[in-house]
């Protein structure tokens, strides 16, 4: 069954925006009586039946509602300095989304080789993944923010923090150091790593450092790595 994005569904009709009732009509062919799924980001999963199939303003009737859908009792947030190549960028957070993530924050760290995002293009892309993997809570996206700032927002986190870098050897592995069940924070550095003097505030401020393992790792593959890690430690 089609999966569409609707964040501000409210009643039992809806009405689908230009772009999803064009995808909707004209490029899956359904008509009036066909189901199709609606989620709002928040957890509501909706099925709905086609009422009246014009391509630029498709109208539904909703005739099944689940509410928190999908909802974990544990939550994930990577912390990550943006690449330089966006699409690198845009990997992690497509995969990420599809595994399972509940926020995502840019940071510039002093090694960032990128310090200006465009979110708009970004959100995109979680919105697609989230309808791919048939999620119905959209993860939170949040601005760049200086690496200090952001240590010092997280400071009431509820859940493990970890800093994820390759400054010092003999470290625990992630996987010996994450309580599965629990809230996790992962923060992962620029292609330059992190500085010592960012390894040591973030360690000041209630942060583990981890290991990723022996391997040096991409900024996004090790962001994945570590959405993979808690994941599956997780599901075991």
């Amino acid at each position: 069954m089609q999966l569409f994005y609707t964040p501000d569904i409210t009643i039992d009709t809806y009405t689908l925006n230009e772009e999803e009732s064009k995808h909707c009509v004209r490029v899956l062919r359904l008509n009036e009586g066909d189901k199709i799924q609606l989620i709002d980001g928040v957890g509501g999963l909706y099925e709905a039946v086609i009422i009246d199939n014009n391509p630029k303003r498709c109208s539904v009737k909703i005739i099944e509602h689940k509410k928190e859908f999908g909802k974990r009792k544990w939550q994930l947030h990577i912390a990550i300095a943006p690449t330089k190549n966006m699409d690198r960028l845009e990997w992690f957070v497509e995969k990420a989304t599809e595994m399972g993530i509940d926020a995502i924050s840019l940071i510039d760290c002093r090694n960032s080789e990128r310090t200006i995002v465009k979110n708009e293009r970004i959100q995109k892309v979680v919105i697609s993944a989230i309808k791919q993997s048939l999620k119905a809570y959209l993860p939170k996206l949040n601005e760049v923010a200086d690496y200090k700032k952001f240590i010092a927002s997280v400071k009431d986190f509820q859940g493990e923090k970890f800093i994820a870098h390759c400054q010092s050897t003999g470290l625990n592995h992630i996987k010996s150091k994450y309580s599965p069940k629990k809230n996790a924070l992962v923060l992962i550095g620029p292609e330059g790593d992190f500085t010592i003097d960012e390894v040591k505030f973030a360690l000041e401020n209630g942060f583990n450092e981890v290991s990723l393992g022996e391997s040096r790792l991409r900024t996004e593959t090790a962001a994945l790595y570590a959405c993979a890690a808690i994941n599956i430690l997780n599901n075991d």
